[in-house]
């Protein structure tokens, strides 16, 4: 049997990690990449690599993507047939205390990244984007085909910035690239200084939560397993340069001009949060003690995703209901730290 080998960065974070996993299960030979920085905890992120490991068909690389000749190396050795782009300097929040670490990351290893797909002649290039790109846009559900040009931090900047440079990559080279949009993605594993997460460890140590906006935000979250799902759907949706623009069918996003296509991932639903945290206190049997805090600098009051072109080009919708996403998170939780 001919293993489908597929390159994944990012492998050692939290969504990295669920579509390794699900690639390894699929009968996929996975190579992982991930730099093991220190924003967050790295014996979370050895503990991912570890359980990923126990599979023969998964190896795991250690190094940054702004090394442009370790990456290349890499990726040269392993010839991928489809490369998962993943990592990346996440959360909101930290860009406004080191905007430098997503410029490096974001940008010059993305860049990295896509030169190397070239490079290889890669059957298609996945990479990750956010719905933070949407920024200040108050028409929801936000849509693929609206513009995006109101960022509202850098972390959002930089993730539209590579949108742009995939697509003129796509253009110049013939690279067929997906971008994806991810919606407050939620679910086991999860990273430290996400809602989730600290809510629930917060409420478990008897200390309150900060609910900015005084609680009144809305998010689209989409549990992991359906993100995953999607990723690994759109792997087969590999877009074709059109022969010309009236091909290309309405509310799709595909450009008139490359190999290039943005697809969002959501759960097709806003969630207020303090009926998110509802089903967190639901969960942990427990009320939760309130902080209510300001609006955050750089922070939208709501997200929202239309997810059609995704169901369009895969027959696969998420569905997951936040309630069921939350208690399978809490599981997990106090598996994890026997709580």
């Amino acid at each position: 049997m001919v293993r489908r080998k597929i390159f994944v960065t990012g492998t050692a974070g939290f969504i990295g990690f669920h579509l390794a996993r699900l690639l390894l299960a699929e009968g996929y030979e996975v190579c992982g990449f991930d730099g093991m920085t220190d924003y967050y905890d790295v014996e979370l992120k050895r503990r991912r690599h570890q359980i990923l490991l126990q599979n023969q068909h998964f190896q795991a690389v250690e190094a940054m993507l702004e090394d442009r000749d370790g990456i290349d190396g890499v990726i040269d050795d392993f010839r991928p047939d489809v490369i998962v782009h993943l990592a990346a300097q996440a959360g909101v929040r930290y860009s406004l205390e080191n905007p430098h670490a997503y410029i490096s990351a974001n940008v010059v290893g993305t860049f990295n990244v896509m030169e190397a797909a070239r490079r290889n002649s890669v059957g298609h290039l996945l990479m990750a984007s956010t719905s933070s790109v949407y920024g200040a846009n108050d028409d929801m559900p936000f849509t693929e085909t609206e513009k995006a040009d109101t960022q509202l931090t850098i972390y959002a900047a930089t993730k539209k910035a590579t949108e742009s440079m995939a697509h003129a990559h796509a253009h110049l080279w013939n690279v067929p690239t997906t971008m994806f949009r991810f919606f407050t993605v939620y679910g086991p594993w999860g990273r430290p200084d996400m809602a989730l997460y600290k809510f629930v460890d917060a409420m478990l140590d008897g200390r309150p939560i900060d609910l900015y906006n005084g609680g009144n935000m809305y998010r689209d979250f989409t549990y992991v397993d359906d993100l995953v799902r999607g990723i690994r759907l759109l792997i087969d949706a590999v877009p074709q340069r059109p022969a010309d623009a009236s091909d290309i069918e309405e509310g799709d996003s595909l450009s008139p001009v490359a190999p290039f296509r943005i697809v969002n991932i959501g759960n097709n639903d806003k969630v207020r949060l303090l009926d998110f945290v509802a089903a967190i206190e639901e969960s942990l049997g427990m009320k939760a003690k309130h902080n209510l805090m300001p609006m955050q600098m750089g922070d939208v009051p709501a997200t929202w995703a239309d997810a059609g072109l995704l169901e369009r080009l895969t027959g696969y919708r998420p569905q997951t209901d936040f309630r069921v996403g939350v208690a399978q998170f809490v599981a997990w939780y106090r598996d994890y730290f026997r709580k």
